[in-house]
């Protein structure tokens, strides 16, 4: 961000004003330059990450001639109220007349645009897109099988999804600003706030019912009761995961690199009436390496060093492997537990920093 501070982050009505000026043909080459002209002093950059989805929410059905005939759910009640409801009739109709309906895909389903707010490793703001295509999808009814309700005529399962699938291309690319319940435009260090807020306050909600629960344990020597905040003296100091991730990072020797470079953030805001508001990310690395790093038996520590540091060298990131292992897909934590064991016996060592890190995540482990 340059030095003269923009008079407010972009809001989502302007990012969507944005997107829908791209052309299709050129959408996914313009897409960060025309962020970062419609914002001044924002550099946005993108990075897709493949998560192949669809929507079932924008059908649109299709005479055999290709007009647009209007909105499937719309289409589908009108031509069944027209025929009494009856499902067969439905069916024989369409079955043949060579009636299809499209519907929007995505190849990528989080594409996230950022810009730098400052020099803090959470100041930057995302948002969160997706990458769409419009595709003709099949045959309105499934030319085998009678539907069974008009459940099954409102949602086609009878078409292929799969990312591999081929169907012509009606419409795209375009990029769409995704809700997400509250993630579709975040400023991560806003978010970060909030989540340590929330987590403080539904704690603190609780406080009375904790401060007289007992823990009960049986034993061969009899019954020990226990007051459960006794038991659990750090419960309203817990510090969320999200937040911990980002803490870790800034204390460690990724700290030089910046995070969107590496990692997206795949957010959630969720509340609703009645129930506890759930609020957090699980994080997506941009670029993850070829093989899984398992606690294979009988390996010994030097050689589990050995492969964290090609997977450091492999993504171009310095202590890599821990940020990896922390989603527990690419790098298995029993991986961190037996190096951090090696630190605590001195057979291995790593920066300074980087082994007050891992020791710290051994001794209270978070996971996404």
């Amino acid at each position: 961000m340059s030095e003269g501070k923009p008079v407010r982050l972009p809001d989502p009505a302007s990012v969507e004003t944005v997107l829908a000026s791209l052309q299709a043909q050129s959408a996914d080459a313009e897409l960060a330059p025309a962020l970062s002209a419609a914002f001044p002093g924002f550099s946005f950059s993108t990075a897709p990450v493949d998560n192949f989805y669809w929507r079932g929410d924008t059908r649109t059905v299709l005479s055999a001639d290709g007009t647009r005939l209007g909105d499937h759910r719309a289409w589908v009640e009108k031509e069944l109220a027209e025929l009494g409801g009856d499902l067969t009739a439905f069916w024989n109709r369409h079955r043949e007349d060579g009636t299809n309906f499209a519907e929007w895909r995505g190849a990528s389903a989080f594409a996230f645009a950022f810009a730098p707010t400052g020099p803090g490793v959470a100041d930057f703001l995302q948002l969160s897109l997706g990458r769409e295509l419009e595709v003709l999808a099949g045959p309105v009814v499934d030319p085998d099988y009678r539907p069974y309700s008009a459940d099954d005529l409102l949602e086609p399962s009878w078409v292929r999804r799969e990312p591999d699938a081929v169907a012509p291309v009606l419409a795209g690319p375009i990029y769409r600003l995704r809700g997400r319940a509250g993630g579709g435009s975040v400023h991560m260090r806003s978010f970060l706030a909030r989540r340590k807020r929330i987590e403080r306050e539904q704690r603190e909600a609780g406080r009375g019912e904790l401060e007289n629960r007992i823990i009960r344990e049986v034993g061969p020597d009899g019954t020990r009761d226990t007051a459960f905040l006794d038991a659990n003296p750090g419960w309203f100091d817990f510090v969320p995961r999200e937040n911990r991730f980002f803490a870790d990072w800034e204390r460690s020797s990724a700290c030089a690199h910046r995070v969107f470079d590496h990692w997206a953030f795949d957010i959630h805001d969720l509340e609703h009436r009645g129930k506890k508001r759930k609020i957090g990310f699980i994080p997506r690395p941009l670029k993850t390496p070829a093989g899984k790093l398992p606690l294979e038996d009988g390996i010994s520590v030097h050689r589990l060093m050995e492969r964290t540091e090609a997977i450091d060298a492999e993504i171009g990131l310095p202590f890599a492997w821990f940020f990896l292992m922390t989603h527990g897909h690419w790098v298995d934590p029993d991986v961190g537990d037996a190096i951090a064991e090696g630190l605590r016996q001195g057979r291995v060592r790593l920066p300074d920093r980087d082994a007050a890190v891992l020791l710290a995540w051994a001794d209270k482990k978070y996971l996404f």
